[in-house]
């Protein structure tokens, strides 16, 4: 998708969020995450981050499992990926420790949190489990 089909695909949805008075976000790959545009993922119903770095081994594991998940979830979960070394503060904002650790947002808020790799089944059971 290049660059002006994205900008026109959100400034759409932007109108039909206000025609209808809701969220409508459908983004079916993970978005970089960072300080300037934090508060604005946030705004979706449900939300996972994956904090992970580019030097961490199991990050880079979970990585295609995470982009298989943002295309099955599109329109009802968005991803986004923090990148712990460059957003050290958002990392510490959750007390990250360790990576790969996935926060899952429940109208802004963390509900829920693992840490480590798992499994694509695990990992869609713990989004199944907190989507309420």
């Amino acid at each position: 998708m290049d660059e002006l089909e994205i900008i026109r695909k959100k400034k759409l949805m932007e109108k039909m969020e206000r025609m209808m008075g809701e969220k409508m976000e459908k983004i079916n790959y993970p978005v970089n995450v960072t300080q300037s545009n934090f508060n604005e993922i946030l705004k979706n119903r449900y939300v996972v981050l994956d904090f992970w770095a580019d030097w961490c081994a199991p990050c880079k594991m979970i990585a295609p499992i995470i982009d298989d998940l943002a295309r099955e979830y599109d329109g009802k979960v968005v991803f986004g990926k923090v990148n712990t070394t460059e957003e050290q503060a958002i990392a510490n904002r959750f007390a990250i420790t360790a990576i790969p650790t996935l926060i899952f947002f429940r109208n802004g808020k963390p509900v829920d949190k693992i840490v480590g790799a798992m499994p694509k089944g695990e990992l869609i059971r713990w989004i199944n489990k907190n989507m309420v």
